[in-house]
């Protein structure tokens, strides 16, 4: 979504970032991590680029490999919670369902 703002008379075009919970991947059926952001493209980015200290860096987890755009930052990180709960069969089945070949789909997000 674009939104305008005023920018010292001018109106420009901003982005409005939708809240979004992803899984990234070390590489097929390999290390997941599951996250939140409000601006997927560049945590990914983040992450791709080693920004992000810790689990991510640490095990080089790079691939985008499932993500889902969300109407509240408040159901997005619930979806979250309850994705890291899941037991890991059932979470590669839910990246298999739209992403059956583990693509990066960093290519998709704007």
């Amino acid at each position: 979504m674009i939104k305008r703002v005023a920018d010292m008379g001018k109106e420009r075009p901003v982005r409005q970032h939708a809240p979004y919970v992803y899984i990234l991947a070390s590489r097929r059926n390999g290390t997941l991590y599951i996250g939140v952001t409000s601006d997927l493209p560049s945590r990914v980015w983040q992450h791709k680029t080693d920004q992000v200290p810790g689990f991510t860096r640490r095990y080089r987890i790079h691939t985008l490999v499932w993500y889902e755009a969300h109407e509240t930052m408040q159901s997005a990180i619930s979806r979250e919670k309850a994705l890291k709960e899941w037991k890991r069969a059932w979470k590669i089945e839910l990246i298999e369902d739209r992403n059956p070949y583990w693509r990066d789909l960093d290519g998709e997000i704007a």
